[in-house]
């Protein structure tokens, strides 16, 4: 199951920029839309990675993991 996030992009003057809603600090800026759109695929990836690390980081030891929808 892919979890699904919103991309905001839009042209200014010869860059296409864009930001991940739901997700603070991811935004990129590129030559073409198609370029955009991968590098805020990448980013977002490493960003959600870079999370995980950090919070099984901050959990120590003895943790549990549970799935949630909202």
């Amino acid at each position: 199951m892919g979890s699904k996030y919103t991309a905001v992009i839009k042209k200014e003057n010869d860059w296409w920029i864009g930001w991940i809603e739901e997700v603070p600090g991811v935004n990129c800026q590129e030559r073409t839309k198609e370029e955009l759109l991968s590098s805020l695929k990448e980013t977002l990836k490493e960003a959600i990675e870079f999370n995980k690390r950090e919070a099984l980081t901050a959990a120590g030891e003895s943790y549990l993991e549970e799935k949630i929808g909202i």
